[in-house]
């Protein structure tokens, strides 16, 4: 599932919370506002109490009369006032009246095709509403004109139809206007916020294996992401110790290793010449060159701004010259091509030296003990061991860089010589290439980043 949007669910609850306590709000005031109506102190008379229950009961028969129903309202309205009185007509002349209209309103009745609309006092300098009204309202019976007194206050009931209105034309443009601020407002403000740990996020992706002691900063950190950010610096404080026992642990090991490995290549090397000899020696060279490289490595990855110009050429002649005799004893032909007379990169000459010797051995074990194993030296920057040998097939040649991987089971060495020399190339910018040689045997390529210009 892709992650949800801490802003936006913030946008979204942010929103909601907004649009339930403006609700919230809305339906208060309605209910202190039908609280008041009920107990008379929020509004007295109203003038149009009596034309609406009217305009709300009008209806016509099946023969297009005019005729009253019996609502609620107009019940009650009746029963309150006796003096009730009316006259309602439309446009054809129909005609619906009830009670008695009184006299100074008489007249009015009588042409009331010829007046619009009116509001009907007594007395024009008495205060409060009028006496009576004429008004052209919309019913369901059509358009309509009414002449009546003004009896009751405003109903509870139309006080509460007024509030949708009200919801509409005041309550719901701010509540747009605060949804649009919290949409533009709250993704910048988040953006704000977490500058602190966007920083520390593009930190830990600089983090990388061979750097220690990194910690992700925490000054700019929201206060409630601190926890996590400090979880993490903890998390690597103990990866780091516990990388530093392991270093400790091959370099000591390779160091305790030296001694047992020296004596028994002497005693070794005084014994009658044979196979067995022969075999024995390679496994001794093996461990010696393991043992180096563990210490190289160590070394390396503790210094690496000690790397000094190294002669590509120079190091693959000792290297071919020092197992040439282990390679002969084995079977195969020796041969050593360089494109230049000197060829330098920037690098360690003691952990290129033995990165390339554990290739050439490599070879050695793997190349069926027939045909040449040929080492090149390019003005490119590359060394390449090949062989005569089987090959490697191309769906093994990732896995053969894992540490004690071993192409053919049961097979010589401990599965640790590959995943040495990539780590050194690494350690250099170079990388580790495998390739087929020309004769259908396996072909190992260092390349390195830059070359430097060899002197004359």
């Amino acid at each position: 599932m892709r992650p949800r949007s801490l802003t936006w669910r913030l946008v979204g609850r942010l929103a909601g919370l907004q649009a339930v306590m403006l609700t919230l709000l809305i339906l208060l005031i309605g209910l202190v506002a039908i609280g008041l109506l009920r107990a008379g102190l929020l509004i007295g008379e109203y003038e149009g109490s009596t034309l609406d229950a009217l305009r709300d009961a009008i209806a016509r028969d099946a023969a297009g009369q005019l005729i009253l129903r019996q609502t609620p309202e107009l019940t009650a309205l009746r029963a309150e006032h006796a003096d009730l009185w009316f006259v309602i007509r439309d446009a054809d002349g129909h005609r619906l009246s009830e009670g008695t209209v009184p006299p100074r309103f008489a007249p009015i009745a009588s042409v009331l095709g010829q007046v619009s609309e009116a509001r009907l006092k007594w007395d024009a300098a008495e205060g409060g509403p009028p006496s009576g009204l004429v008004k052209s309202v919309d019913t369901t019976a059509g358009r309509v004109q009414i002449l009546t007194g003004t009896y009751g206050q405003l109903s509870i009931w139309r006080a509460v139809e007024s509030t949708p209105l009200v919801f509409l034309n005041m309550i719901l443009p701010i509540i747009v206007l605060m949804t649009l601020a919290t949409l533009v407002a709250t993704p910048f403000v988040v953006r704000r916020t977490m500058t602190g740990l966007e920083h520390a996020a593009a930190e830990a992706e600089r983090i990388d294996i061979d750097q220690r002691g990194v910690q992700l900063p925490l000054d700019k950190v929201p206060i409630e992401i601190a926890p996590l950010v400090k979880a993490i610096n903890a998390a690597l404080g103990r990866l780091d110790k516990g990388h530093e026992r392991h270093r400790r642990f091959l370099a000591d090991a390779a160091h305790e290793l030296r001694t047992p490995i020296a004596i028994l290549s002497t005693r070794v090397a005084s014994l009658q010449a044979g196979p067995e000899k022969t075999r024995l020696l390679e496994d001794a060279t093996r461990l010696n060159v393991m043992a180096g490289q563990l210490l190289d490595l160590q070394r390396l990855d503790q210094r690496t701004d000690t790397f000094a110009a190294v002669d590509l050429v120079g190091v693959a002649r000792q290297v071919v010259l020092d197992l040439a005799p282990l390679a002969f004893a084995a079977g195969y032909e020796m041969s050593f091509e360089h494109e230049d007379e000197s060829i330098v990169v920037t690098g360690d000459h003691t952990s290129l030296e033995r990165a390339l010797t554990n290739l050439v051995q490599n070879a050695i074990d793997h190349g069926q003990q027939r045909g040449t194993i040929l080492v090149r030296v390019m003005k490119a920057g590359r060394i390449e061991v090949s062989d005569d040998g089987n090959g490697i097939p191309r769906e093994e040649r990732e896995q053969i860089f894992e540490p004690f991987h071993r192409l053919h089971p049961g097979g010589r060495g401990a599965g640790l010589g590959l995943d040495l020399v990539q780590t050194i190339m690494g350690l250099h910018g170079g990388r580790i290439e495998v390739d087929e040689a020309p004769s259908g045997g396996a072909c190992m390529r260092m390349v390195f980043p830059v070359v430097r210009p060899s002197k004359a």
